[in-house]
């Protein structure tokens, strides 16, 4: 076992930690029982992109530009790729990233695939406009009008050719001459909306055993602000949907873990066969979760628990203990997690960092750890905070107020504590906590110039002629497989493994 091990970066897209329990997934439960599971962590920005952006950049989402789903990831952001590459390590990327602008590496050596969503401005939110759609980006109701079995979709293209493309890597990772560590990211979009499955795995659920929402729509004085404009956002004010579609969408988003697990089993084997596993660490974790009709709420964009709260599982075996750590975590920590089992070391770079390695909480758990959070895209009209400390989750925008839960005796966030008059000064002391770690006022103005930046860029780039940014990736045919210029002997014996 060297110093530098293999890491393997296993990702899920909208995949809320509460969910995996219910789910069939014996690839991840093996991880899960031979690794360290940590039970609460968090997407700092609860939407696709940001919640990527700040993971790899182990940064905050406003420090770094990150906003929403059309927010350019600067070049001049080190990631953990750039960090891994400098200490050693071959990088490749296989799958989904949502990198937005002209650079679609971002410290990758190797993408193996495109993205599945676009690399232009052309989903910017429009702050000064909460009651208006973009009906051709902005979500709705179809995902779940429309639920149920298919044996092809848009996401199943892909996450198809993902699982493939991983397993191909790993096997000419197991036969390179290239004598370096490796750090790989498999990104998948499953369990992402829309709620589709393939027969095999839908058959592996009782149809009428799945879960309903635990919380039914509120009474619309009992709905908070943010929550009323997501409503508009996925047209969920002006789409009836029943039981039966919510039943489908939540039955075929359980098949969809199960489709990912699948996948991540083949990854598993694959280093086994080629006597990897011992020296790779494997890292699953996903972006952020998913409603699923919880408070009449689907997809993402808010920090209450199914939305906000992601899986994480560090696969070490040999090098730490198995177990569960309740600690509180957040994606901001595996920036510094990676660095940390890279052995890399960099002063200046480590300063900018709002996370932290877990790997000293392993052996050290920290039950008054705090986590925070930013949400700054649609159905926002205002920068959205969280903090959660010990049982308490506090959230905040400056007009929509308070809302505070105690998560410990209630874990449905149904009593926002912030309208009891006897719990005023611990709401004062959090406003002021907020005002303390962000400037609230300067973020607002910066993402409302972002926005109109953003607008007016996209609107001229969409006239005349069209370069796309969008990621190609590219196959030098020439020297695959047997050509003239190669020594077939060489050929056959060296694609051996």
């Amino acid at each position: 076992m060297t110093d530098q091990p293999n890491i393997l970066l296993i990702m899920a897209d909208q995949l809320a930690a509460p969910w995996l329990p219910l789910a069939i997934t014996p690839a991840i439960d093996r991880l899960a029982a031979e690794g360290v599971s940590f039970s609460s962590t968090y997407s700092n920005s609860p939407l696709c992109a940001p919640a990527r952006f700040s993971m790899m950049s182990g940064q905050l989402n406003s420090k770094i530009g990150a906003y929403d789903n059309a927010s350019e990831f600067p070049s001049t952001i080190p990631t953990f790729a750039h960090r891994l590459r400098s200490a050693g390590y071959q990088t490749s990327l296989v799958g989904k990233m949502h990198f937005v602008g002209a650079d679609q590496l971002h410290g990758y050596e190797e993408r193996l695939t495109t993205d599945i969503y676009p690399a232009d401005f052309g989903w910017t939110p429009d702050w000064t406009d909460p009651d208006g759609r973009f009906d051709w980006w902005f979500h709705n109701l179809d995902s779940v009008v429309n639920a149920g079995v298919a044996d092809a979709s848009n996401q199943l293209d892909y996450d198809d050719d993902v699982g493939f493309r991983t397993i191909r890597k790993l096997r000419d990772l197991a036969r390179t001459d290239d004598e370096r560590p490796w750090f790989m990211t498999a990104s998948f979009t499953h369990p992402h909306d829309p709620y589709v499955a393939r027969q095999e795995f839908w058959d592996l659920y009782d149809h009428d055993s799945i879960p309903m929402p635990k919380v039914g729509p509120l009474p619309s004085a009992d709905v908070d602000p943010h929550s009323e404009r997501l409503r508009h956002v996925i047209a969920a004010d002006t789409t009836e949907i029943t039981d039966e579609q919510i039943r489908n969408a939540r039955h075929a988003y359980l098949a969809s873990i199960s489709y990912v697990d699948h996948w991540i089993g083949q990854i598993v084997e694959t280093l086994e066969r080629h006597e990897m596993d011992d020296n790779t660490v494997i890292i699953f974790t996903a972006d952020h979760g998913d409603m699923l009709g919880e408070r009449g709420l689907w997809y993402k964009m808010n920090f209450f628990e199914p939305s906000a709260r992601v899986p994480l599982i560090v696969h070490a075996p040999g090098r730490f203990e198995a177990g569960t750590n309740n600690t509180h975590t957040s994606l901001l920590d595996i920036a510094p997690t990676l660095v940390d089992l890279s052995g890399a070391t960099d002063s200046d770079l480590d300063a900018n960092l709002d996370g932290a390695s877990v790997l000293s909480l392993i052996t050290a758990p920290d039950p008054d750890r705090t986590v925070v959070g930013e949400y700054l895209g649609e159905g926002a009209v205002a920068p959205i905070f969280m903090i959660r400390r010990n049982s308490m989750k506090f959230i905040w925008s400056a007009p929509d107020g308070a809302q505070l839960f105690d998560l410990a005796n209630d874990p449905h966030e149904l009593t926002n504590l912030a309208l009891s008059t006897d719990r005023a000064a611990e709401v004062d002391t959090f406003i002021a906590e907020v005002h303390e770690r962000w400037d609230v006022e300067r973020i607002h103005a910066d993402v409302l110039a972002s926005q109109r930046n953003r607008r007016a860029v996209d609107g001229a780039l969409r006239q005349g002629r069209h370069t796309p940014w969008d990621f190609q990736p590219s196959t030098d045919a020439t020297n695959q497989y047997m050509r003239n210029h190669l020594d077939l002997n060489d050929v056959e014996s060296g694609r051996r493994a």
